[in-house]
Formats: C-alpha cells, sequence, structure tokens
C-alpha cells in the first residue's frame, strides 16, 4: 500500500484505506484465539520465535518476488532494528505471556487500549495534533472498551473465582506489551521509515525480532522445542503469513497514512471480531454489558476516524 502525502493526512473512508484496516481487523480477530492453541507443550517464547522465523522468511519472499531491495540501507536497518526489538520480540512475549493468566478475549479488548499511548507518542514525536473530534471518539471508545474489560472480567471470574490475581498479571502483561507496540508503531510512522521499502524494511525487523526471540526463548526455556501436531504446526504457519507477512505491510500503510493515533483504532475493531468468531466457533454468548460495550467502541471508532484530520 503506497502512501504519497504526509502522515496522518489521509481520509478513512477512502476505499485504500478502509480495505486494509477492514482486513486487518478481521484477521487479527482470528490471530487471539490461535495464539491461545500456541500455548501448552511449547514455551511462548519459543512460540513468538518459531512465529516470527516464518513471518521473516515469507516477507523475505515477498520482497524478492517484488524485486525490491533484500538490504536496507544503514538507516533503514536502524529503524528495522527498532521494531524488531519492540513489535516483534518485546511485544509478542508479554502478549503471549499473559494468555497463561487471561482469556485471549480479555487480551484482544486491553490491547484496544494502543490507541492512547499511540495517540500521545505520535503527538510527542511526530507533532500530529489531536483534534476534539478524535478526543471525543476516543472518549466514548474507552468507555466500550471498558463495559467489554468489565464483561470479560466478570466472565474469567464466574469461570474460577480464583482468577483475581491471574488477571492483575495478565493484565500487567499486557500495557507492558502496549508500550513496545506503540514505541514500534511511531517509528514505523516516521520520517526515517517512511523512505524505505515496506516488505525489506518488514523482513529486517522480523529477522531481527525473530533473533531476539530465540536469545530470550534459549535463556527462559532452554534449548528450542517445537509440536509438530496439525494443531501448533498449522497455528504457526497461520500466524506467520496470514496473521503477519499479510497483515503487517497493510498496517504499516495505515500507519503511515493515518498516522499511530487513529491507525490504533484498527485495535478497537480487533476485540469486536475475535467476539463474533468465539460466538460463531466457541458457543460465546453476548450479555447486555458485553453488546453496549461492543456498540460504544464502534461508535467512538466512527466518530473519531470521521472527525477532522489532525495537521501539524
Amino acid at each position: 500500500m503506497s502512501v504519497d502525502h504526509q502522515t496522518g493526512e489521509a481520509k478513512f473512508l477512502e476505499a485504500r484505506i478502509l480495505v486494509p484496516f477492514l482486513v486487518t481487523a478481521l484477521i487479527w480477530g482470528s490471530t487471539w484465539i490461535a495464539i491461545k492453541y500456541q500455548l501448552g507443550n511449547v514455551p511462548p517464547s519459543w512460540s513468538v520465535t518459531w512465529r516470527f522465523t516464518g513471518a521473516a522468511i515469507g516477507m523475505f519472499a515477498f520482497a524478492a518476488f517484488k524485486r525490491l531491495p533484500l538490504v536496507p540501507d544503514r538507516r533503514g536497518l536502524m529503524v528495522a532494528a527498532v521494531m524488531g526489538c519492540s513489535v516483534f520480540s518485546l511485544n509478542f512475549q508479554f502478549v503471549y505471556r499473559s494468555e497463561q493468566y487471561v482469556t485471549s478475549g480479555l487480551v484482544a479488548v486491553l490491547f484496544a487500549l494502543l490507541l492512547v499511548p499511540n495517540t500521545v507518542l505520535s503527538r510527542v514525536f511526530l507533532g500530529q495534533r489531536i483534534t476534539r473530534g478524535f478526543l471525543l471518539g476516543t472518549a466514548i471508545a474507552l468507555a466500550g472498551i471498558g463495559l467489554l474489560m468489565l464483561h470479560e472480567y466478570r466472565l474469567a471470574l464466574a469461570q474460577n473465582s480464583a482468577m483475581g490475581a491471574k488477571v492483575l498479571i495478565g493484565g500487567v502483561m499486557v500495557m507492558v506489551a502496549l508500550l513496545f507496540a506503540s514505541v514500534g508503531n511511531v517509528v514505523q510512522a516516521s520520517p526515517a521509515a517512511r523512505g524505505q521499502p515496506v516488505p525489506t524494511l518488514l523482513a529486517w525487523a522480523m529477522l531481527i525480532g525473530a533473533v531476539v526471540d530465540a536469545v530470550i526463548a534459549w535463556i527462559i526455556s532452554g534449548p528450542p522445542r517445537f509440536d509438530w501436531t496439525l494443531s501448533y504446526a498449522g497455528g504457526v504457519a497461520y500466524l506467520a503469513i496470514v496473521g503477519s507477512v499479510v497483515t503487517f505491510p497493510m498496517y504499516n500503510g495505515l500507519l503511515r497514512a493515518l498516522g499511530p493515533g487513529r491507525a490504533a483504532y484498527n485495535g478497537v475493531l480487533v476485540p469486536v471480531v475475535a467476539m463474533l468468531i468465539s460466538t460463531a466457533f466457541e458457543g460465546y454468548r453476548w450479555s447486555l454489558l458485553a453488546g453496549s460495550g461492543a456498540t460504544l467502541a464502534m461508535i467512538g471508532l466512527v466518530v473519531a476516524l470521521r472527525a477532522r484530520n489532525p495537521s501539524r
């Protein structure tokens, strides 16, 4: 997805913005459930390593197919290193571990809060202004996210009365993951990243992230481990190719076109998609609280993204 204008100036309802926005939300809405099935015989750190090893291979293949340079310049390598360590390593290290303590639904809802640090950091480092319309939409969306969080918390407690402490631990892990993800998002929207071919930049970021993941995994969990069952190996392939190679280039385009704050509204739609998928395949039952939260989140999304574009 090419971006020919300044970061943050694109209109949300343009097809080249709306289509990748919806596609990434639909795919990432399914990955939260897929991640849950990666936890078991294989330590979380190794599961993250295998995902981004496969994603790096896929992204390099895509860059070669597009006949793009396979090695970025020095500036591009520095950007890729920051992205790799923040987004494709530390972010996912905490995300995968958080699902050992809380449900995938609650993790998805908590991750929707990414719009807050993204907005703040893009204001500080990219100079993007925050409009009143965006603030109003964000307030509405956060109210909806709050109701979804309360619903998921009650659901977790109903399943296990001892979940209280675990929810706190898992929640802290997600908050830490959010900060690393936000740093990577802002870097991807920076002028230093905008001059680099997206597939090449992402390929190197994923490769660097996979190397860092492997080091962390070996230190924490010992030698490499893999589960050759269809459910695990298929899950790794799905997360690597569909959940990473297909989606991250589109999301990178959204970051450049919409700016990190507005692009993060993708995460507001993701938990709603995850809940709909769970309804279809896991028998998830909606409540008035969940329905109200999802409705408010969607209203906030529309209000914020239809607000006047932020300018410098």
